[in-house]
């Protein structure tokens, strides 16, 4: 059974409908309008125990809305949802003991008191026992580097060390399933390297890890199955080697030639393959269509005839292929 079973989830917000300026605020107090807006929209989703998973769309997707349906922070308007067979909204108690949450923007900590006492304070309404305490934290404080701040007051923090405290206060009580909405937001590159890697080493120890982000090298390095929803709706939901392989139709190679490329003459060798110049005057770029190309062939032929100084192979990121899924410039093959 998966640990995480979401069956026709849709949530609808009242909002309301008012004309613009003040007189529009005025005539809405009068005669109040209102219209109904869907943030999710029969959404279907199984999550097997052990899974990482990123969760990604453009703002206003419903990212956020889903995750606090699965959380039981909001009610579903129509469908169902099951958290280890349990109902999170209706059972979030027990639901919360399983589960462990991060959203990148709010914080767990108490603002007036030190990290380690934010912790404690967890670490009771939890149950979790003493040496189980003491066993978690020397793991934080090894991955994550937490020892260093344990006595400073939260509001002293930075905000890579506040994320990796807080990141300490979803997972003190050894959840089951846990939930990261945008946990690497506003950090830089030395912390965020830091976060993935102990990401990789809870799902590693059998963890289940859902994870929205804006910041696709987190999803890369972290998660193996993508579901990129979009209006609500999901629009792709498998491995990410394979949302790569159904999507990308083309893939390039740069090379760096033995004195100037001359495009047009090449483009007139090479009719199949379209040429572009590079940043050099050596260099240049091929684009091949790879459902008619393999790479061993085109490879074949530009060495034998060019004989390139260098080389390098190069497809479309995953970012790019999400931002055209996102645009509808997709189709799969």
């Amino acid at each position: 059974m998966p640990i995480l079973q979401a069956n026709s989830l849709s949530k609808r917000f009242r909002r309301p409908d008012k004309g613009s300026g003040f007189k529009g605020a005025i005539k809405h107090l009068v005669q109040r309008k209102y219209k109904n807006f869907t943030a999710v929209d029969g959404i279907d989703l199984e999550i097997e125990a052990g899974e990482s998973v990123a969760y990604v769309g453009p703002n206003g997707a419903g990212k956020s809305t889903t995750v606090k349906l699965l959380t039981g922070i909001l009610k579903p308007s129509e469908g169902t949802v099951r958290v280890m067979g349990r109902d999170p909204h209706t059972e979030r108690i027990a639901n919360a003991h399983g589960i462990g949450v991060l959203f990148g923007q709010r914080t767990q900590l108490w603002w007036d008191l030190p990290v380690e006492e934010s912790l404690k304070l967890l670490k009771h309404m939890y149950g979790v026992s003493d040496a189980d305490y003491k066993a978690r934290i020397a793991k934080f404080d090894e991955l994550l580097g937490l020892g260093e701040y344990m006595p400073a007051l939260a509001r002293t923090l930075s905000l890579g060390q506040r994320m990796r405290a807080d990141l300490a206060c979803a997972l003190i009580h050894n959840p089951k399933m846990v939930y990261l909405d945008e946990p690497t937001i506003g950090l830089d590159i030395s912390v965020k390297d830091r976060l993935r890697a102990f990401l990789r080493q809870i799902v590693d120890d059998g963890t289940t890890l859902l994870l929205t982000s804006h910041d696709l090298a987190d999803i890369e390095e972290v998660c193996e199955r993508i579901v990129v929803i979009d209006e609500g709706r999901i629009a792709y939901d498998g491995p990410i080697h394979e949302l790569k392989a159904h999507y990308i139709t083309t893939k390039a190679v740069n090379l760096i030639l033995e004195g100037q490329a001359d495009v047009v003459k090449l483009a007139e060798k090479f009719p199949d393959y379209v040429w572009s110049a590079g940043e050099a005057a050596s260099e240049v770029t091929v684009t091949y269509e790879s459902a008619r190309f393999t790479t061993a062939g085109v490879l074949g032929d530009l060495t034998a005839q060019l004989a390139p100084r260098d080389l390098s192979l190069s497809e479309p990121s995953i970012e790019d292929v999400i931002r055209r899924l996102y645009a509808g410039e997709l189709t799969k093959k």
